[in-house]
């Protein structure tokens, strides 16, 4: 309704009615607006024509437009006349002459039939701009027209009426044009351009000029149009020289048609007013028009003839540039040309003496050629300089005037190049310089001055055992580039022992082609690699020699079957393992352990059910052996079970070996341990002791020490004589007479596993070598890289020193196997008698970082998930699990730093980034997830840094019993004791005051009595523990992981630890010695295995550690 007011205030109603009795109609007029918006209201017709708005429905009222289209409608419900689409006064109206614009309509209604005569006057508004018919105007102006003239334009036209049609014009501003505005009988404007002043195409050939149309209407609307002034141009500049006199020098004997100058005149006017032609002027004479040529359309002056500098030194000249205007205008200048004199003689060279071929050792200094020199000219002209390519080994001496003498001033070498071409360049000193050149070949003879040389200083060949004998291994081809019989070689084995075995006897060498043959089949379990020289010797006078390392390594076949170690068992036998009915899911029942003699790839081992007599009681880890419990015991299960382990290599085809585990369940009433393996293994847990515990330990180390005191004793004064070997002086004596079924060895063979695994990642070879009676064992590991020949550890066979003194390395070191070398050198002269000389080298092998950090603590088989069960009432701050990774790198380079890859909750566990403790921050609570996932990475100071990465999987367990996590919070190198009190004080106090006298009461009876025996007796620093238990197979498991954690600790110190059983019961001897000790031939006998100085460590329950000092 707002609109229909709106427009109702534009709308101008004039209603006639004229009132006849029959035939007279009545006419109703409206005026409205042009462009009204669409939907606006007119008239209420109904109120108008005096009709009831409910009878128009009826009545079929409707609007009939004549002769147009229909830009109105009538609401029928309503009885407005509204629009229906915009009207345009100057579509409807083109005739501008029209005095209005009336829009005629019917409205008709029947019943009774009605007809109304509707009028629509159109008013206009301001709804167009003027425009000019052409948006450009172009105008041609002489610059010869005079101020004041006028020009015609074309005008201006807007398609409104009245007082919105054109009403004035504007011109841009300008200083050279106005306007003047007329208007026509019917009031139209028109316009005329007034030039003001003369114009002057030069200064301004084009004016740019605005003009403007306004309207009247308000707001006012305007066109423009674009007029375009060009000036016709008319001859008034005369044509101009770049400078009024040239002065130009001209070399004489110029080419005919050279370019002397090129004339340039300018003309300010355009078209043909400025074209120019250019001609000698009568001062010119004809000797100069004889000699130079000039171009009359571009102004180029060449030359015609020859010049001579002696014939005519000064050419003078006059040149006019007129244009072809109708009343011509010209210009003039005038030309000085100097000849000046040039260098027309070439100078000459003549070879006078000249000697070829000559030998490639020719002393430096030697004449080779003599030439001569001369040039025609005189003065600067006339002088010589001659010249050879400065890259040759030649030089140039004058011997006399203009003679010279061609000499060597630098070693020749026949193999480098074999001839040379060597030009003489002679030059004047004229302006511009001529030169001559003239070349000579020379060419060289050889002599046997190469040595041999083959394409590497260093062959690794790889030869896969089991070969064929006379196998062709490798072309070991040299290249000698001296010709004849200066090339041919001859190819030589240099002899070397090893193990008393000669090399010819391994290996056979073509001594015309090189090729390398094996002569007997390698076996990679026996000898891995071979290390010698081939020689190489040409036929020359005097021969000369090369020689190259060959390191010959033997490539493993997976040859060899997997050998079970643990569980033990005779050949075919059956092992038979008891366990408790009671045992808990998860818990460790057995431990296969298979050892493979291949390579790394060929023994990995993988360990499946051949046969299971009952798939859902018992799992098998595929990689470490372990077959744990799936479910506890029902009273449905059978008390035997059978059990059929498979462990299969990695190699192609596979080899594999069996073994049978029969299992037989026990009743006891023993207290269970499987919930203590929900603690890692590396940690002894003592939390709940009370004062039975302190008088029951301070009696058993009272009893004990007693029976130290009673033995020593008794051996000091009955000394008896023994053949066997004594134990070595760093060795800890561990005695076990256990009753234990065969099932406790397993988590000892796991514990030779580990080490197994520990030491052969840090580039280690670990030995078990079986001795004849009983089950003795010596385990040693010593340096991948030490040989059992005598010259393994000689510098001579891992470095090479030559006749000039250089040293060279023939293999490539490896910090973590060796680290330095100290050797000797001697300098020998060739006197009667030789003197020599000797100096003593050190060579140091520095450490990249080339090792990965090798996480040995939580273990797992490679690429699997730690899973680790803990209470889930576990305290603020406990130990959940402690990442242990070493890193064999130097001390710099192997500092391991530990931090979160992945952390399931991050406001649950915390890690220590220097120990690899994993504790929680806060207790669980009943939102917490009951499995966390935490991945750590190790990572060292290395530059790159290198990591490795372990997954923990806990998973938190309901359960009554007290966490033992407290406990675990420090590692077992101190004893934890944070609940005792003052009994345990006490107790401990007693014990060390028995143990001080005991041992001083041992010392003072052992230094009053010596007695000399046959037997060795035990190391001085040696520590015997003895044991006797009943407990159940599985109390061993954390037993082993202690001395687990003493062998990481030892090995993360540089030593080396070794373990050896002693035929009777369990006994073993355990030491710590550092990783640089090797195995000799006696590895039976500890004393010659074993140095240094061993430091014994006692832990609680009777734990001993060796450590290397």
């Amino acid at each position: 309704m707002a609109a229909v007011l709106q427009w109702k205030r534009y709308v101008s109603v004039f209603l006639l009615v004229f009132s006849t009795l029959a035939s007279v109609l009545a006419v109703t007029h409206y005026s409205v607006p042009e462009e009204m918006e669409e939907g606006s209201v007119v008239a209420n017709l109904a109120t108008d024509l005096g009709l009831d708005v409910k009878t128009l429905s009826k009545r079929k009222m409707r609007l009939d437009i004549i002769a147009n289209k229909k830009y109105l409608d009538v609401n029928k419900e309503t009885g407005e006349l509204y629009i229906l689409e915009r009207m345009d006064r100057e579509y409807l109206c083109s005739m501008k002459t029209a005095t209005a614009c009336i829009l005629k309509m019917e409205v008709i209604l029947d019943n009774p039939v009605r007809i109304f005569n509707i009028e629509l006057e159109i008013l206009d508004i301001n709804d167009n701009s003027p425009h000019f018919r052409r948006d450009t105007i172009h105008l041609d102006i002489s610059e010869s027209t005079p101020a004041g003239e006028r020009f015609s334009l074309s005008n201006a036209v807007d398609p409104d009426t009245g007082s919105n049609s054109i009403k004035t014009y504007n011109l841009g501003e300008n200083s050279d044009f106005d306007i003047a505005i007329q208007t026509g009988r019917d009031g139209s404007k028109f316009v005329d351009l007034i030039l003001k002043k003369a114009l002057d195409r030069e200064e301004q050939a084009v004016h740019n000029l605005i003009l403007t149309a306004v309207d009247g209407g308000v707001p006012a609307r305007s066109g423009t149009a674009s007029i375009i002034v060009r000036v016709l141009d008319t001859n008034d500049n005369a044509p101009k020289f770049d400078k009024e006199s040239y002065t130009i020098t001209l070399p004489e004997n110029s080419p005919i048609g050279s370019l002397v100058v090129k004339l340039n005149a300018t003309d300010a006017d355009e078209g043909s007013n400025a074209d120019i032609t250019y001609s000698f002027s009568l001062y010119t004479s004809e000797k100069t028009q004889e000699a130079f040529s000039l171009n009359q359309n571009s102004g180029e002056i060449r030359v015609k003839e020859m010049i001579n500098y002696e014939d005519f030194r000064i050419y003078d000249m006059e040149v006019i540039a007129k244009d072809k205007g109708t009343n011509s205008l010209s210009g003039q200048c005038k030309i000085t040309i100097l000849i000046t004199d040039m260098n027309d003689n070439h100078p000459e060279i003549s070879i006078k003496s000249f000697q070829s071929p000559i030998k490639e050792n020719v002393a430096i200094d030697t004449v080779i050629a003599v030439v001569s020199v001369s040039d025609k000219d005189s003065g600067d002209n006339g002088v010589v300089d001659i010249y050879v390519p400065k890259h040759l080994p030649f030089t140039l001496r004058e011997s006399s005037d203009n003679y010279y003498e061609l000499i060597v001033s630098e070693p020749l070498d026949r193999e480098k190049v074999p001839e040379y071409d060597i030009t003489f360049t002679v030059i004047d000193r004229g302006s511009p310089p001529l030169s001559d050149n003239e070349t000579i070949t020379l060419e060289l003879l050889d002599v046997n001055d190469n040595v041999p040389q083959f394409p590497q200083s260093f062959y690794t060949i790889p030869v896969i055992e089991n070969n064929a004998p006379g196998a062709l291994l490798s072309s070991l081809s040299a290249f000698d580039p001296d010709l004849h019989e200066n090339q041919y070689l001859v190819y030589f084995i240099i002899e070397k022992e090893i193990a008393n075995t000669s090399m010819s006897m391994l290996f056979s060498i073509n001594p015309e082609n090189g090729n390398l043959y094996a002569l007997k089949t390698f076996d990679y379990e026996i000898e891995k690699e071979f290390l010698f020289h081939i020689e190489a010797r040409d036929s020359g006078v005097p021969p000369l020699s090369s020689n190259v390392t060959v390191h010959i390594i033997i490539m493993d076949q997976n040859d060899n079957t997997p050998v079970i170690v643990s569980p033990w068992r005779a050949h075919g036998s059956v092992v038979e393992e008891k366990i408790p009915r009671s045992t808990d899911k998860g818990s460790l029942v057995a431990k296969v352990i298979a050892i493979d003699t291949d390579s790394v790839h060929n023994s990995r081992i993988s360990y499946q059910f051949l046969q299971n007599t009952d798939a859902t009681l018992f799992s098998l880890d595929q990689y470490n052996g372990e077959i744990r419990t799936m479910r506890m015991f029902s009273y449905r299960d059978a008390r035997h079970q059978r059990l059929v382990v498979i462990a299969k290599d990695n190699g192609e085809p596979a080899l594999s070996a069996t073994v049978t585990i029969k299992l037989s369940t026990i009743e006891t009433a023993l207290k269970s341990y499987s919930d203590l393996t929900e603690v890692p293994l590396e940690y002894d847990i003592f939390s709940d002791l009370n004062l039975y515990l302190v008088i029951g330990l301070g009696s058993v180390s009272f009893l004990l020490l007693i029976t130290i005191l009673v033995t020593i004793v008794l051996k000091c004064q009955k000394p008896k004589h023994s053949k066997a070997a004594p134990p070595s002086r760093n060795s800890v004596v561990s005695e076990r007479n256990s009753t234990f079924a065969d099932s406790t060895l397993v988590s000892n063979d796991a514990y030779w596993y580990s080490m197994f695994l520990a030491e052969t990642r840090k580039g280690k070879l670990v030995v078990r070598q079986p001795v004849p009676k009983g089950s003795r064992y010596i385990v040693s590991s010593l340096p991948r890289g030490t040989g059992l020949s005598q010259t393994s550890d000689s510098a001579a066979s891992t470095l090479q020193v030559r006749e000039n003194g250089n040293l060279y390395a023939l293999k490539t070191f490896d910090y973590e196997i060796e680290k330095e070398f100290i050797f000797h050198i001697e300098a020998r002269d060739s006197g009667v008698p030789p003197l020599s000389s000797n100096v003593t080298v050190h060579i140091i092998i520095m450490d990249q970082n080339d090792n990965t950090p090798v996480i040995v603590s939580p273990w797992r088989a490679h690429g699997t998930v730690v899973e680790e069960k803990i209470p889930r009432n576990t305290d603020k701050g406990s130990l959940v699990a402690k990442v242990i990774a070493i890193d064999t790198d130097s001390v710099h380079n192997s500092r391991i730093t530990y931090q979160f890859l992945q952390n399931t909750d991050a406001t649950l566990f915390s890690l220590d980034q220097y120990n690899g403790e994993i504790r929680t921050m806060r207790m669980f609570s009943y939102k917490d997830a009951r499995h966390q996932r935490l991945v750590v990475i190790a990572k060292d100071n290395g530059e790159p840094a290198l990591s490795a990465t372990v997954t923990i999987k806990l998973s938190t367990i309901e359960t009554a019993l007290k966490s033992y996590s407290d406990l675990t919070e420090v590692p077992l190198e101190y004893d934890i004791f944070s609940d005792l009190n003052l009994y345990l004080v006490i107790g401990l106090g007693s014990v060390s005051f028995l143990l001080l006298i005991t041992i001083l009461v041992t010392i003072v009876l052992k230094c009053q009595k010596p007695k000399h025996s046959k037997a060795a007796p035990p190391s001085r620093n040696s520590v015997v523990s003895e044991r006797n238990s009943t407990f159940a197979d599985s109390t061993l498991v954390s037993n082993d992981a202690y001395w687990y954690s003493m062998f990481l600790a030892e090995t993360r110190k540089g030593k080396l630890v070794v373990r050896q059983p002693v035929p009777k019961g369990s006994r073993y001897i355990v030491s710590s010695l550092p990783r640089s000790t090797g195995l000799t031939e006696t590895s039976g006998s500890a004393t010659s295995t074993l140095q240094g100085h061993v430091l014994f460590i006692c832990g609680e329950r009777g734990r001993l550690a060796a450590v290397s000092q």
